[in-house]
């Protein structure tokens, strides 16, 4: 059975994006066929794309302070990366993805789209270099191995943003050993958006 490739935005989504409405419409109707056809998402998540990813990313943006800069470790199609750079002009977004198809991809998104304010690393995450302001994942992997990838990225006075799903209090609390060893004290589970299922984010300051 054909799986529709069409990508309707709900209403409401042209207001979350302001004045860079026309790239996220672009951005979505690259991963709707692009993405498809290169296995960067599956055929069955064309008709939920906005609500299910673009949306449920878009929503966390203005959790981001002014001017930035962000590293989205294991972005594999740019989500949340390449929403949070199309909605927040002023960040300064990496994209850490170690896969060389997944980077080829993200190459070509970013010039299709013009987006200025991106950077594409190949690289896992344990040998990206730097640190960040605010660091970001999203379904990559459980909270205590994610942190044990990201925290090193995180710069002082930084946060990882972990975007998690409704079992996030049971990943805090199966990462609490790590946390500590860690040094992580300040631990917070924060929802964001007005939708069905709102964003779940797992806030870790350093």
């Amino acid at each position: 059975m054909a799986v529709s490739r069409e990508t309707e935005p709900p209403a409401g989504a042209a207001e979350l994006f302001g004045e860079t409405w026309t790239q996220a419409q672009r951005y979505a109707d690259l991963l709707s066929t692009w993405g498809v056809d290169r296995g960067m998402i599956g055929p069955r998540e064309v008709p939920r794309l906005w609500d299910r990813h673009l949306l449920n990313c878009v929503v966390v943006t203005p959790r981001l302070p002014q001017g930035v800069t962000v590293a989205d470790v294991g972005t594999g199609a740019g989500l949340p990366g390449l929403v949070w750079a199309i909605a927040r002009p002023d960040i300064q977004m990496t994209l850490v993805e170690p896969l060389l198809r997944r980077v080829s991809f993200l190459e070509e998104v970013v010039a299709d789209l013009g987006l200025e304010n991106v950077v594409i690393s190949r690289s896992r995450a344990e040998d990206q270099a730097g640190q960040f302001d605010v660091v970001t994942a999203r379904a990559v992997a459980a909270l205590d191995k994610l942190t044990t990838w990201c925290w090193p990225l995180v710069a002082p006075g930084g946060v990882l943003l972990a975007m998690k799903g409704r079992s996030a209090p049971e990943e805090v609390e199966a990462a609490r050993p790590m946390l500590r060893r860690l040094g992580v004290s300040d631990v917070r589970i924060e929802t964001y958006g007005d939708l069905a299922v709102p964003t779940t984010v797992v806030e870790l300051t350093r």
